[in-house]
């Protein structure tokens, strides 16, 4: 029940994400400050909530590599879908077409490049809901049915899932669909981590001896996908923001102190 009340939840703010392009960009920095605040989040989760919960479905010598192992995996498939798709941009203000190179940010309006960026927001929005619904097994299995289980993960993806809505739909609007086609593709979209969330939460148990193993590692999995996602929003603007430099770490810093009390909140609840 309280991964539908998730699965419920996510589908409605993905859905009010993608509704927000319709009103418009917001402006570079405010869009900057926000990024700032959901990758320290992000970030803080990975490795507060999913990487440790990784280490308990792993005991022996080799737990500590084979969760390493997997989180380079998670970090290793992002980079790659960024680098092949170019699919995680959020900024559609006039100064962030300036900042970058423009023409290239052009390219994925066409239909093909649509495409791409689909598949990759898709394989990013699978990854979550898998990270989701193995957090939630997780805590309800080793820590007696915890009251929140899997809150950290739940909200670091209810951060982040708007933008990405968001991102998608500006872009087909920029690409010249009609309002039909972008309203089925923000549902579509919306309901990618719901039902992919369910559906692993439920698997786990089909897999029998091998339900440890295999949550373990798309725990570390997802932790090394929240690692690269979170990382990729905040290191370009490094490099182009000095001037808002004090906004943007701040934003980061209360991004990660928010994911630390929540985990602080969890371990209260578990214990």
């Amino acid at each position: 029940m309280l991964l539908c009340c998730y699965a419920t939840a996510i589908f409605v703010v993905s859905i009010v994400g993608g509704r927000l392009s319709g009103l418009g960009t917001m402006t570079h920095t405010r869009t900057q400050v926000v990024m700032s605040l959901v990758s320290g989040f992000i970030l803080g989760i990975a490795l507060y909530h999913l990487l440790p919960h990784s280490l308990l479905h792993f005991s022996g010598p080799d737990a500590v590599h084979t969760t390493v192992l997997w989180l380079v995996f998670g970090v290793v498939l992002m980079v790659f879908l960024l680098h092949v798709f170019h699919f995680h941009q959020h900024d559609f203000s006039g100064e962030a077409t300036e900042l970058y190179d423009a023409p290239r940010d052009a390219a994925p309006m066409h239909s093909g490049g649509l495409l791409g960026i689909a598949i990759g927001l898709v394989v990013h929005a699978l990854v979550a809901g898998v990270a989701l619904g193995a957090s939630v097994r997780t805590d309800v299995a080793h820590h007696g049915g915890a009251t929140l289980a899997g809150l950290g993960v739940f909200l670091a993806i209810m951060a982040h899932k708007p933008m990405d809505a968001y991102s998608i739909v500006g872009m087909m609007r920029a690409a010249g669909h009609d309002a039909r086609a972008r309203t089925l593709a923000n549902v579509a979209f919306a309901l990618v981590v719901p039902l992919t969330a369910l559906a692993a939460f439920s698997g786990v148990q089909l897999l029998g001896s091998s339900q440890e193993a295999v949550v373990g590692r798309a725990l570390a999995f997802a932790a090394g996908a929240f690692l690269c996602i979170s990382l990729s929003d905040l290191l370009p603007e490094v490099h182009f923001h000095s001037h808002d430099r004090g906004k943007l770490i701040g934003a980061f810093l209360v991004g990660i102190g928010l994911a630390y009390g929540t985990f602080q909140l969890e371990s209260s609840l578990e214990a």
